[in-house]
Order: C-alpha cells, then structure tokens, then sequence
C-alpha cells in the first residue's frame, strides 16, 4: 500500500507539472499574440498616418511613390515626431542655434568667448592692467539627430554637434576636440529597451559628467553658463568613448566606461630634471593628422570610468569612479603611475520644484584633465619617474525657474591641486621656485614662475525666451562671473594671486 501510495504521489506531481508547463506555454503564446496584435495595430496606425501626412505635404512626409512599400527599419515609427523629418528609412531631427556673445573681461586673456581660467595672468605681465572686450558668434552650433526604430523595443541613433570654436594651431586632444572642424559631439547609440542594455560609441561628453536622468547621453547637467569652459569644478571632458550602461532596476543604472586617455602637464617652467633625459610627451605627427605644434602625452591604455546612478524618488544621485594610466621613459628603463578619482553627485528640486539644487565633485590624483581648470594631471620627481598630482574639484549650484521661459543660476566653484614631484621645475608647487616678480609690472618671466594651486569662481546668471512659437525660439543670456587664481608659496614664503571679472551677454537664436 505504501508503494501503491508513493506511487500515485509521483503520478500526481507529473500532473501538476505537466498542467504548470501547459498553463505557461498558453500564456506565453498569448503575450506573443497580443505583441503581434499590437505591432500589426501600430503598423496600420503610421500607414493611415503616413499617408494623411503625404496627402498634406506636411512634415515627416516622403514620396508618394514609396508609401506601398513601407521600410522595414521604420515600420514601428514611420511618422517622425514634432520637429523631424523622414530621411530614407530614419528620423533626422535638426536643431543648433545662431548666437551674438559680447565679452568683457578687466584683464585681457586675448581670448575668444572660451576663458582660460588657469591662465589668469598675474600682475607683472602689463595684460594684467588692460580690459578686453570683443564680439563673437563662433558659438554658433549645428546638431543633428538620426534616429530608426529596429523594432518597438531596439533603437539607433547617430548625433553630431558641431561648433567654430576650433582654431588649427591650437587643436589639442587634452579635454574637449579642438580640431577643425571643432567636432563637440559625435556618435552612435544603441538601446535595447526590453533587455535593458545600452550601448555607445564615439566622440560624447564623458561617463564622468553628471546626468539629469539616468546614464542617458545628451541629458548631461550642463551649466546655464554663456561662457563655453563652464565653471571650475564642473568635471566634464568631451573625447572619444566606447561606453556600456545597463538598466539594473527602476532607478538604478549602471555603466562603464573606456575613454581616449590624454594627459594635461604642467605649464612653464615645467621641465625634465636636470641631467635625466625624459620622454614624457612628443609633437604630433602630421602625417598621422595631429597637431605639430603640440605635444602628446604617453599613455598605455584608456581611461577607465565607472558610474552608477540612482533617483529613489526625489532627486537624481551619482557615484562615480575613475582609473588612469600614466607613462614616460627614461633611458634603460620605462615608468608606469596609476591615477584614481572617486566622485559624487546629487540634483534635487526644492520649493515646489522652482528651484533645482546640484552639488558633484571628484577627488583623487592625475584627475586635473576632468576639471575645467584644467590643472595638470602629472609632474616628475628626480629621477624622471611620474608624480600623479593630488586634487579635488567641487562645484555646486542653484537653478531657479521664476517662470516658464526664464532661468536664472548661481553656480560655485572649486579646484585644487597639491604639490607632487621634486623641489625643482620638474615637480609641481615647489617651494623653491621663484615668484618675487610677480606682483610687478614689466618683471621678468623668470622671476614669477608660479603655478596654480587652486581656482574658485563663483558666478551667476539668467535667460530669458523673448519669443518661442512657430518660428523658432529667440533667446536672451547675461552672465558676470568672478575667478581667483592662488600660486603655490615660492622663495620667501611669497604667496601669488590674481583675479578675473567676466561679463558676458548673448543673443540666441533657435530656428528648429
């Protein structure tokens, strides 16, 4: 009987399993039914759309012709959204704007609307006792977006962004693609939504800068500011990436990152050590199509960022992590330092959601070339080995948005380096260095040779719509800002400053 029950037991759960198997193979058929359903009701949808669209000649349409035979990429989408148009078997939305900017700086940095914070000069030179003002309209941008839906739930984009801020003789790789023409932004996304798996390759701003949603490109958090180089403290590089994000749950994300590795060095009166020859960075090659008239650094192997992002409800948190690779060679043998940076960020809104509030920063050392100051990554110490240069960089902000059209900002900022290296030129920040001339007209160069220790600015702003309908958008901008530049102590315990004041007003127009 035992047997008999023990039996009819086992017999009893074959049943069940086979029901349980059965029950979810009908109810798998079923999704699969209703997914079929919907994708045929969709395809019906953008046919009648699409040719309502063609009857009118209006935007998104395509040639008559063609609309029997509709594209396979699009038939989830074919009726491009407000603002694009149908390109072939893609969406392509244009955007850019058209900009007057007016500068005034009270020293003169003989610069263009981008400003040179690390190189605020100090009182000897006679720049230090000239204002600057100038008109620009090389912030002018064109953007374009092309999109394709593979199907309901796989998506490929291509962007470019492109801007006249370039110039030959100075195009360098260090943080933003200076080459002509200036390319800002330049790349390809792929986005599954179903699997959750995000993928991007190309020239976008780094893993590094902090997003307003998610790890999602072009919903990086920008500052308002007119001035182009942002506000010390902000940790932004624009380079080519090869970048992986994955939707780990709702509100969380992840992602990793390889990004082009560059290496910004100190400036004059940086040099190797006495008495050891030191490859550290070489002129381009033009043939290979770099600039000759800058120098490269020695890198091993990419950059290597890392962030995960969070909003648990109210607000949108970061932590972030960095991993670079430093190289030179000296005769008979070759030296390799890691840098390191670690990061946060938080954006909430406050008072009723009018106000948005920011706070991000980075600390850790060979992380200068993710600041705006651009301070320097490495020095050397005695025997030509690398001194990765400890920093942190810290900015923070409020937005205001008084009414619809109208922002204003406040932004602070902060970045500061320590000493590294030897007590020559060839270290950074050594007390041996001179700097007696700096706080006096016509000195020599030899006598102030001061290096920065650290820039903070804090400035503020507003824009405003003038008008925004059918038209386009035309768009009014004001910014004033106040930086100090702080030198390192030299000789004699001397301990050199300066500082900058920056208006600027911009005119924007917005045509798409």
């Amino acid at each position: 009987m035992q047997k008999q029950m023990l039996a009819m037991q086992q017999e009893l759960a074959d049943l069940r399993h086979r029901a349980s198997a059965r029950q979810a193979e009908i109810v798998a058929n079923d999704r699969r039914q209703r997914a079929q359903e919907r994708a045929r009701e969709r395809t019906a949808t953008t046919q009648v759309r699409q040719q309502q669209v063609v009857r009118t000649g209006g935007r998104g349409s395509v040639d008559p012709a063609s609309n029997n035979h509709l594209p396979v990429i699009l038939a989830y989408d074919l009726v491009c959204g407000s603002g694009s148009y149908v390109l072939g078997q893609v969406c392509f939305t244009p955007g850019g704007f058209i900009e007057l900017t007016g500068i005034f700086r009270n020293l003169n940095l003989v610069s263009d609307v981008e400003t040179n914070f690390g190189g605020i000069p100090f009182r000897n030179s006679p720049l230090s006792r000239e204002n600057e003002f100038r008109f620009s309209a090389r912030q002018s941008r064109f953007t374009g977006m092309f999109m394709a839906k593979v199907d309901p739930e796989l998506a490929v984009t291509g962007y470019y962004e492109l801007d006249f801020l370039g110039a030959a003789v100075n195009s360098n790789s260090r943080e933003s693609n200076s080459y002509v023409p200036r390319i800002r932004q330049l790349f390809a996304a792929l986005d599954s939504r179903d699997t959750g798996w995000h993928v991007l390759a190309g020239q976008a701003y780094s893993l590094i800068t902090t997003n307003t949603v998610g790890i999602t490109p072009l919903k990086e958090q920008i500052p308002l500011t007119i001035d182009p180089q942002f506000v010390p403290g902000f940790n932004w590089t624009r380079n080519p990436q090869v970048r992986v994000v994955k939707d780990v749950a709702p509100g969380l994300w992840a992602a990793v990152a390889l990004e082009s590795p560059q290496s910004v060095l100190p400036p004059s009166p940086f040099a190797a050590p006495n008495g050891v020859s030191v490859n550290f960075s070489n002129p381009g090659d033009v043939v290979g199509q770099l600039n000759s008239t800058t120098t490269y650094s020695n890198n091993s192997a990419p950059d290597v960022t890392a962030k995960l992002a969070f909003e648990p409800g109210f607000g949108h948190y970061e932590v972030k992590g960095l991993a670079r690779f430093f190289n030179d060679r000296v005769i008979g043998r070759t030296n390799d330092a890691t840098g390191y940076g670690i990061g946060a960020s938080a954006t909430f809104p406050v008072l009723d959601k009018r106000l948005d509030f920011q706070i991000s920063g980075l600390v850790g050392r060979g992380i200068g070339r993710y600041g705006t100051a651009l301070l320097p990554d490495f020095a050397l110490r005695a025997d030509g080995s690398i001194a990765p240069i400890p920093a942190f960089q810290l900015l923070t902000g409020v937005v205001g948005h008084v009414q619809p059209g109208t922002d204003v900002y406040v932004y602070a900022g902060w970045e500061q380096a320590s000493r590294a290296g030897a007590f020559s030129t060839a270290g950074y920040g050594s007390p041996t260095l001179t700097v007696t001339g700096c706080n006096i007209e016509g000195s020599a160069a030899a006598t102030c040779q001061a290096e920065t220790r650290e820039i903070r600015q804090i400035t503020g702003g507003f824009w405003h719509d003038l008008y925004k309908g059918s038209f386009g958008r035309l768009a009014a901008g004001a910014q004033i800002s106040y930086t100090e530049r702080t030198a390192f102590r030299g000789e004699f315990g001397i301990n050199p400053s300066t500082h900058l004041i920056v208006g600027l007003a911009s005119l924007r127009y917005y045509p798409f």
